[in-house]
């Protein structure tokens, strides 16, 4: 995080019956920052903290406005405070339309009239240009938590707060969503704060995380170097995997393949997907990855890459497996790619850290921005 760009210093304490939350980080105040753990850690308490929803004693930055300062007697308060919230229930009012619920949030704008979101651009941004004239208890799950995101926007906040936005809604209604959300993180320029249990959102949304636990801060970073830290809890998760950039090189128009450029190497996707430059984000499962001493020969594995041993870890559930770290490309100065494998197979290749090997993966997930599914290879 570079000191000349603005980020978002929160730092919250206090005992809340039998909880004691004391919660202190940095973050980028531009992207999406995602504050993950498990329910009850004290996610949704921080966030209400932001929006002055909560009252915690403590300090709040944004960028180079205080919003909280104990120790100087400053607090803004709630309605003074540029923020759109958007909850885990979409909270509309049923006696008007979907219209004027969006107008509401126009009528709550915080500051100089005229912000930076326009109705007609929110509209068409969240897909409910057809919604308009209907009541809220005539949608769906899914519309219904658009139209509350658009009334949000309308408010003209500078900073957006998503409390677990997805949490009430089925599978199927996530990933009708999902793709809207990818967008907002496209599409706007104020910074987004999201909570969430549910690392596969993070995933595919966030450029930050925040990881809480019990109440406190475990960890802080980009998404990418906490997915593959070894003291820190994703790694040893059943889940566990890594989000890559990926960037379209090329599409092989007679095997319907599409070949992304990611940090050390080209990794193959099936589908013609998107176009040449088109920025897309990868996920690879631990368990989709395993080692080979040379380049196979004669696989239906198509994604083999040269990399080169950074950490060999023991999975916490017991002896069976580790977790190993490896850096991608010729000069292993590329991305850091996860797998799990077992002792028995470390020990066949006699894996150390700094040994030169093969990742040979056998699932490439694609996380593509508009889409609403994932992409895998088998």
């Amino acid at each position: 995080m570079t000191a000349d760009r603005p980020t978002i210093d929160a730092a919250f304490s206090g005992t809340l019956g039998n909880f004691v939350l004391d919660v202190a980080f940095r973050i980028p105040a531009h992207g999406v920052s995602g504050l993950f753990g498990p329910s009850g850690c004290g996610k949704t308490t921080v966030l209400r903290g932001i929006a002055g929803l909560s009252r915690l004693s403590g300090h709040l930055r944004v960028g180079d406005e205080v919003w909280q300062d104990d120790a100087a007697g400053r607090f803004r308060r709630p309605h003074l405070r540029p923020v759109g919230y958007v909850f885990q229930e979409a909270s509309l009012f049923p006696h008007l339309s979907v219209r004027r619920n969006l107008m509401f949030g126009a009528c709550r704008a915080v500051g100089e009239a005229g912000g930076a979101f326009d109705f007609d651009d929110v509209v068409d941004l969240l897909g409910v240009g057809e919604l308009l004239d209907r009541s809220p208890m005539a949608l769906s799950g899914g519309e219904r938590q658009r139209v509350a995101i658009g009334r949000a926007l309308l408010s003209q906040p500078r900073l957006l707060l998503m409390d677990e936005p997805l949490a009430a809604l089925d599978r199927f209604t996530k990933e009708e969503i999902l793709p809207y959300l990818e967008s907002l993180h496209e599409a706007l320029s104020i910074p987004i704060i999201y909570v969430s249990h549910d690392i596969a959102e993070l995933e595919r949304l966030a450029d930050t995380l925040v990881l809480f636990d019990r109440g406190r801060v475990r960890a802080v970073g980009p998404l990418t170097e906490l997915e593959a830290d070894p003291s820190l809890p994703l790694l040893q998760a059943p889940e566990a995997a890594v989000t890559l950039a990926g960037r379209i090189a090329a599409i092989d128009q007679d095997y319907a393949l599409t070949h992304f450029a990611v940090n050390g190497g080209t990794l193959v996707v099936p589908g013609r997907i998107g176009g040449i430059g088109q920025q897309r984000r990868l996920r690879i499962r631990a368990s989709d990855v395993s080692f080979a001493r040379v380049r196979p020969v004669d696989t239906t594995i198509l994604n083999c890459l040269p990399a080169r041993v950074r950490s060999i870890t023991p999975q916490a559930d017991g002896r069976a497996q580790v977790n190993v770290i490896a850096a991608l490309g010729d000069d292993c100065s590329g991305a850091e790619i996860v797998s799990r494998i077992t002792r028995k197979s470390r020990d066949a290749l006699a894996l150390e850290p700094g040994e030169r090997v093969f990742v040979q993966i056998k699932s490439v997930a694609l996380l593509a921005s508009g889409a609403a599914r994932t992409i895998a290879q088998g």
